[in-house]
């Protein structure tokens, strides 16, 4: 595929040169018929940090005398068509200087514009790239990676899934988890992207951390509505996480230094600018912490202990101003394990045994993309992908006995497999053949392997046993087009079309998905927002009740489960008001069908059946009101958060087919995210939060069968609940706060940060039991995980 001989057009082989020809002068001619009869020009280029060379997404680029513009897309390249003039370029970027360039346009021009970081606008926090009545699109929120580094952070680990917890509409599960519940979404609704990667596990230790290393992210974006067409197969939201490409100036290096994890990342370029690497790892030591005093306390000879790590990698190469290529992955993996070997007589003779015990589950993403400015209006992108996410769970039993000169040997081998791995293709297209249009459109396909739960049992005394559900291979695909379009001064709309399909087995399903997106302006500078969204999901989480054990199960719609489809509509109103506050206020509402959950007494270790017969099928529906008040600029910068919402389920086999209340339905939720700069070396920040308490479901009595029918008040086994997550755990609160020390030294910088996890110690709700009070009646018991924590951490860059 690939010629010997590197040039700009490495990756051009004349057929798909041809195809791409074909597709920008269709669309050129397509939105801009009369393009050929007007003096129009394009200037076109890529805006960067002047001090790394990272690409800026989301730039506003405008003509300042009659302010038609553009933005930067995901790989920083701009794109403005205007009449042949005298022009002054402004490019403007949050937390970076404004740069305005004088030019006469009388042809097409290449302009490449770096910007460099604002003194100013150095406390930015989380805002949109554009004034927020000006865009059209709503529900959506970019976090500057610096405003994630500056929060609170659990246990010192800064976790980009927890700053996004904090904002309306989204949801943590239980505490310190780092899922997301996405407007009455369960986390399986979430299109997690990693460079363009589906990540199908976001979590670490258990659900407590989330496997995003900040130091090697650029750019964090949530959707969780009206969601533009170029994105499919998941209904509740989109997390799109753009990594890092690597300092092309010069080398550096970052790191920490915290309680339970060490971290380093390096980046530079490779012999010139042309080529840039970045590689971060991090790896948890608690592993290290725990083994002494588990050996301690052992009457055996036992070693157990837990670790998580993961590495973010990239190259990039730019073979000419037109073509670029990158290679990124992503590798981590969590792992419990224990060995205990023990020796003893038992009378009959010498027995020795040993018994391992092992739990591990991980993802892996790769990408590699290629871009190419196929003429200055028209920008291209394919990328290829490779994804996998497995979890494992095993045991080995070895004895050995020694009887009268005699060994006699038994060994048992258990082990549960699960996981699903994808090889993914997508060609997508940005073209802007004018400022009243911004056009995208691509196709994509996916090679799903589902691996749904296997469970192995081998020994050298019985029949080896092979129990769970087949391997499924299925494969999705879609197209789309969409186009954000000014059709006045006041009225801008983004509509399009997702087409996808979906083919398993001898079953095949399609969908087709429209989406449509307006902004009016009003006189007072107020923007009047409304969006529809259809969407459709192929794949299910088959997921526990409990603490984001990563035994939940990826399975595909098949002939007996239908795929997830949900509609949701939303309108709003906001505003940036005295150019400090973005205010938004939304209201929404959703419906989603073909959900599914375990039935009353399966779960994941049944694997005597096939999934599907363990499954019920049912619908629910989401709905209430979103406020943001966002600070962006000076000494004190944060948001207020508040929602107000409803979340309900239903199952014609659970609960007796009434409408009943998603675990995670919440009235209210509020988040409160501040920083501080008291002064050039210190910052202080804090987060508080609140929500009503969880849903739960509570035995109101429990029975024994015998004989003589005695039926008693929590007295026997057999629990009876009157009704599904009909009573409420206790509101939760908490207040995190921290505060950095920040000092420059002739070798880089250098951070203490002091934090403090729950810092008025706040017994929150984790799960309620049933137990006995000091009388010995029985009574319901409230546990709780975490009380105050405080951390430290150093941080360092050079």
């Amino acid at each position: 595929m690939f010629e010997k001989t590197i040039t700009s057009d490495l990756f051009l082989s004349p057929f798909i040169k041809n195809i791409l020809k074909i597709c920008g002068f269709a669309m050129f001619m397509l939105a801009d018929p009369l393009s050929g009869f007007t003096q129009k020009f394009t200037i076109s280029g890529y805006v960067k940090d002047q001090d790394t060379g990272e690409t800026l997404i989301g730039a506003n680029v405008y003509n300042k005398r009659d302010f038609n513009g553009t933005t930067s897309n995901n790989y920083g390249f701009y794109s403005l068509t205007i009449p042949k003039d005298s022009i002054t370029l402004v490019f403007s970027y949050v937390g970076y200087e404004s740069k305005e360039i004088q030019l006469y346009l009388d042809k097409n021009i290449e302009l490449n514009v770096s910007l460099g970081s604002s003194t100013v606008l150095d406390e930015v926090v989380v805002t949109a790239e554009e004034e927020i009545q000006q865009t059209t699109q709503m529900s959506r929120i970019s976090i500057p990676i610096k405003q994630i580094k500056s929060l609170p952070a659990f246990l010192g680990e800064v976790d980009v899934m927890k700053v996004l917890q904090l904002l309306p509409g989204v949801q943590s599960g239980n505490e310190g988890s780092s899922g997301l519940y996405v407007r009455g979404g369960g986390p399986d609704q979430n299109l997690i992207l990693l460079d363009g990667v589906p990540v199908y596990n976001a979590s670490h230790l258990f659900g407590f951390f989330s496997v995003f290393n900040a130091d090697a992210i650029n750019n964090v974006e949530l959707i969780k509505g009206g969601f533009p067409a170029r994105y499919g197969g998941r209904l509740s939201s989109v997390i799109d996480i753009n990594m890092k490409e690597g300092n092309n100036q010069k080398f550096q290096g970052e790191g920490s230094v915290g309680l339970v994890a060490t971290k380093l990342t390096l980046e530079g370029p490779i012999k010139n600018e042309n080529t840039t690497f970045i590689v971060s790892g991090r790896r948890t030591y608690i592993d290290f912490l725990a083994r002494p005093i588990i050996k301690a306390s052992s009457e055996g000879d036992e070693v157990a202990g837990y670790y998580f790590y993961d590495v973010n990698a990239k190259v990039n190469h730019k073979f000419s101003n037109k073509d670029r290529i990158y290679l990124s992955g992503y590798f981590g993996n969590d792992k419990a394990f224990s060995r205990l070997k023990d020796s003893y007589n038992s009378g009959d003779g010498q027995v020795n045994s040993e018994d391992k015990f092992g739990l591990n589950w991980g993802n892996i993403t790769t990408a590699f993309r290629w871009n190419h400015v196929i003429n200055p209006k028209l920008f291209g992108n394919l990328t290829l992908t490779y994804s996998r996410y497995k979890f494992n769970v095993s045991e080995e039993y070895f004895t050995e006995t020694n009887v009268g000169g005699q060994k006699q040997i038994e060994e048992e081998k258990i082990k549960y497999f699960s996981g699903i791995r994808d090889f993914a293709g997508k060609l997508d297209f940005d073209f802007t053949p004018s400022p009243n249009h911004f056009i995208r459109f691509g196709a994509n396909a996916i090679n799903h392997t589902f691996n749904p739960g296997i469970f192995a049992f081998k020994s050298n005394v019985e029949s080896d046993t092979t129990l769970g559900s087949q391997r499924t291979k299925a494969n999705e695909f879609a197209v789309y087009i969409e186009d954000d379009f000014k059709i006045n001064t006041n009225l801008k709309v983004n509509a399009g079309l997702h087409v996808s399909g979906f083919s398993v087995n001898k079953e095949f399903y399609y969908s087709i998905q429209p989406r449509i997106a307006t902004r009016y302006l009003l006189k007072n500078g107020v923007a009047l927002k409304a969006s529809y969204a259809q969407m459709t999901q192929y794949i299910h989480l088959l997921t526990n009740s409990g603490i984001g054990l990563p035994t939940d199960l990826w399975v595909p719609a098949t002939d007996k489960v239908r795929p997830q489809e949900s509609y949701q509509v939303a309108f709003g109103l906001a505003k940036t008001v005295n150019e400090k506050f973005e205010v938004s206020l939304e209201g929404y509402y959703k419906e989603m069908k073909n959900l599914i959950e375990y039935k009353e007494g399966a779960n994941f270790l049944n694997t005597e059946n096939d999934w599907q017969t363990k499954v019920e099928t049912g619908d629910g529906e989401s709905y209430g009101a979103e406020l943001l008040i966002q600070k962006n600029h000076g000494k004190l910068t944060g948001w207020l958060g508040y929602t107000l919402s409803w979340t309900n389920r239903q199952f014609d086999n659970l609960n007796f087919g009434k409408k009943f209340p998603y675990r995670y339905d919440r009235r209210h939720d509020i988040g409160i995210a501040a920083v501080y700069k008291l002064s050039e070396h210190i910052e202080l920040s804090g987060a508080w939060v609140y929500g009503t308490g969880n849903a739960i479901s509570l035995p109101i009595a429990s029975y024994r069968s015998n004989n003589q029918g005695d039926f008693s008040f929590f007295d026997g086994s057999i629990k009876y609940y009157e009704s599904r997550n009909s009573f409420r755990m206790k509101s939760y609160h908490r207040l995190d706060a921290s505060i950095s020390f920040h000092k420059k030294k002739r070798w880089g910088e250098r951070w203490w940060v002091i934090g403090l996890y729950n810092a008025y110690n706040r017994k929150n709700p984790f799960f309620i039991d049933i137990g006995r009070n000091d009388n010995g009646d029985k009574k319901f018991i409230q546990y709780s995980l975490f009380p105050v924590i405080p951390s430290v951490s150093y941080k360092f860059k050079f």
